[in-house]
């Protein structure tokens, strides 16, 4: 996934922590996990992940303040401001991303009635995953 991208070592390192996790991570999740690869403060991570947001590798969840590697193989850059959704169960914090053009194209309609220049949109749906319900 990074081959397409010249990051940084740290970059580098969230991103594959990211990959590595099984659920969404917090800054601090993701600090304490890289402490043994040099990472000392907040801000190494905040750096790195505002890159990774970004250029669509890794996307923030705005209800869980966390973060987590892209898992859909869409084209990163022509996605990075599009709409991304995620369906987030609140029992076992499974994250599951998905892409809806249907969606997509009924907001882009909708701001262009409104003339509304939206700088990202994220769409977040809470409650259980099949194997929780």
């Amino acid at each position: 996934m990074t081959a397409e991208f010249d990051l940084t070592r740290n970059q580098s390192l969230v991103l594959n922590t990211l990959s590595a996790a099984t659920g969404p991570l917090s800054a601090y999740d993701i600090l304490d996990r890289l402490r043994g690869d040099g990472f000392r403060a907040p801000l190494q991570v905040y750096r790195a992940l505002d890159k990774l947001v970004e250029l669509g590798l890794v996307h923030r969840l705005e209800s869980l303040n966390a973060f987590v590697a892209c898992a859909d193989p869409h084209d990163h850059e022509a996605h990075a401001h599009g709409v991304t959704a995620f369906a987030i169960c609140d029992s076992c914090g499974s994250v599951t991303e998905f892409h809806d053009h249907t969606i997509e194209s009924r907001l882009q309609q909708w701001q262009a009635a409104r003339h509304f220049k939206p700088e990202k949109t994220t769409i977040e749906i809470r409650g259980a995953c099949d194997k929780c319900s």
